[in-house]
């Protein structure tokens, strides 16, 4: 998966795009008697009156933002009508810095527009807004509206209604439920002033001053505080993305499983960074909840350790491999063989043709043994330049880190970036005809994305076969609070040739040698119920062993309120029935607000 850094910075160029809905633009004026907010917002996704001029709209200032690409402010009526599918609130775009404060009392007169937040191809929900607006305070230091309590009582268990399959499954024109469906329950409430109470966190606070909490504690609850994604079926309904008006100084700093007690209140928004934002102007009091990074068992003289690890876009300019080195040596227990993903070459994002990553290597292992780990050795294949997506200019690769005091390689000439490493039969046993080689590195599944990395190692005299992989990544899916039900996964196509590639390639290890012990590892960027885990799996060639965890520690990554797998070690028969193996994902990273990595390592133990 890109870094979620990565992906804002990018997302941000498309956000200052307004995109309305509206094919044709209405110019006669509604009469300024009968047109409230509820009007306006109306009983679906769209406005009724989208396109047109309203003239005289009143209500009490909510919020104000003053900052970032869409400054505007939320006013509400204060009168609210007896349909709850109507939001009393909307949000009023001026462009410039508003000159209002909150209870002002204010009529506005302006254009009804439908803004799609990032543009229409991301195929989300759009934000109800007044345009080009002309604004008259008409009375200052007005009561608020009083906020709309949000709890687990209100949201309801049902996600969201399925598309209209007339519309090419939008749910924009459906008459909202919000009783029946979160999603519903929420955009009747776009733009209104709402607040929760003693709010646990479930995705920590980013680099954007945001994170997410949850007011249904117990829905799929991880072991650790967060709100577990288990399948496409079982959304986690309470989860609700928290940022501020106020000071970006005043912003909690908060891990998974911390609190927001008391009242955390402001208008709800809805953005295309996860959907529906309580734009807090009164945030809860961080209560800490004392999460601790994990530590790993120590494997046994006789246990194989097998680990990956998405150092994300890891090179040599960086300052965080002394943490990278210690999460190896300390929590991870300095594993057998780690399979690195997102080293960088030599001078990171520079584009200049420099493919080599030698320096990162060294200068991670050199932290290693400084940390007071092992020095080990390193195998691994340039890309071609620019050919293996990820940041321009970084030329990320896979990289195998192992032990040559506890493990040995077993190097065979021939590969490179762009010859297919094979298999042959030796004296009834399987072999590869390159190591390291790359796995069918011309097929057009790979394009603009990394080729998987095979290599042959040998353990206290037994052969294992593993291949570090880092699959296509989620980039272009529609977001799960898309107008679009269920969303569109378009990155799966790809993702779903390379895991037919990988399987494919273990099934000519296996053919060579039934009982070989083959490991498909790295960062899968797809689900362990997915397709993709699936078609890996394929007929029992392989098997995620991340399902060995009760489903409430199977997580390897938080996104928007979401624990889920993205990083999985998946193993052949001889090693799931033969080896007692041991799984670990090692919560180092994704729950906590200062990690180094948005991606926890795994750690396999087994004995072969």
């Amino acid at each position: 998966m890109p870094s979620k850094r990565t992906s804002r910075i990018g997302a941000l160029t498309v956000a200052a795009v307004c995109s309305t809905l509206s094919a044709v633009v209405l110019t006669t004026p509604a009469h300024a008697d009968t047109v409230r907010i509820h009007d306006i917002q109306g009983t679906t996704r769209i406005s009724p009156l989208a396109g047109r001029t309203v003239t005289d709209v009143s209500g009490v200032v909510t919020g104000v933002r003053t900052y970032g690409s869409s400054k505007g402010f939320w006013f509400q009526d204060p009168q609210a009508d007896d349909d709850p599918a109507t939001s009393e609130g909307v949000f009023v775009f001026t462009s410039s810095a508003p000159k209002v404060a909150v209870g002002d009392a204010v009529t506005v007169t302006g254009t009804v527009s439908e803004y799609v937040p990032g543009g229409a191809s991301t195929g989300n929900q759009s934000v109800t807004e007044i345009t080009k607006p002309t604004v008259t305070v008409v009375s200052s230091g007005n009561p608020v509206p009083a906020a709309t309590v949000v709890d687990a009582r209100s949201v309801p268990s049902a996600y969201t209604p399925a598309g209209d399959s007339a519309a090419a499954g939008s749910v924009n024109g459906l008459t909202l439920k919000p009783k029946k469906y979160a999603l519903d329950y929420y955009e009747s409430l776009e733009g209104m002033n709402v607040q929760v109470a003693d709010a646990r966190v479930i995705t920590a606070t980013d680099p954007y001053t945001e994170l997410w909490v949850t007011v249904k504690p117990q829905e799929n609850a991880t072991r650790r505080g967060g709100s577990l994604y288990g399948s496409y079926t079982s959304q986690n309904t309470g989860r609700l993305q928290i940022q501020s008006l106020g000071a970006t100084a005043d912003f909690p700093t908060a891990n998974v499983g911390d609190k927001l007690t008391g009242t955390t209140a402001g208008p709800l928004d809805y953005n295309q960074f996860g959907g529906y934002t309580l734009v807090a102007n009164q945030l809860g009091t961080l209560k800490k909840g004392g999460l601790e990074r994990e530590v790993t068992h120590k494997q046994a003289r006789d246990e194989l350790a097998v680990a990956t690890y998405n150092v994300e876009n890891l090179d040599p300019a960086d300052t965080t491999f002394d943490a990278h080195a210690s999460a190896i040596v300390n929590n991870l227990r300095s594993p057998d063989i780690v399979s690195l993903e997102e080293i960088q070459d030599n001078n990171g994002a520079t584009d200049d043709g420099t493919v080599a990553a030698d320096q990162t290597v060294t200068k991670l292992i050199d932290a290693i043994v400084a940390a007071g780990g092992p020095r080990y050795d390193w195998r691994s294949i340039d890309p071609v330049n620019d050919q293996d997506g990820g940041e321009p200019g970084g030329n990320i690769r896979q990289v195998f880190l192992f032990n040559p005091e506890r493990v040995s390689f077993t190097d065979r000439a021939g590969g490179d970036s762009t010859t297919a490493v094979g298999v042959t039969k030796v004296r009834g046993k399987a072999r590869l005809t390159a190591s390291p080689g790359r796995v069918d590195p011309a097929n057009t599944a790979w394009t603009s994305s990394r080729k998987p990395l095979a290599g042959e190692f040998a353990f206290r005299g037994r052969t294992v076969f593993v291949i570090a992989n880092h699959l296509n990544s989620k980039g272009g899916d529609q977001g799960l609070t898309a107008q679009y039900q269920p969303p569109t996964r378009s990155s799966e196509v790809q993702r779903h040739a390379q895991a037919t590639a990988v399987n494919g390639f273990v099934k000519e290890i296996l053919k060579a040698q039934k009982n070989a012990d083959v490991i498909a590892l790295g960062d899968m960027n797809d689900f362990e119920f997915s397709d993709t885990a699936k078609i890996l799996e394929g007929g029992g060639e392989l098997w995620s062993a991340i399902k060995s965890l009760p489903k409430s520690e199977r997580y390897t990554y938080d996104y928007q309120g979401n624990a889920q797998v993205l990083d999985q070690i998946l193993v052949s028969p001889s090693i799931r029935k033969g080896c007692g193996l041991a799984y670990d994902s090692v919560h180092i990273n994704s729950e906590f607000s200062d990690q180094i990595s948005d991606h926890d390592p795994q750690v396999l133990r087994f004995r072969p």
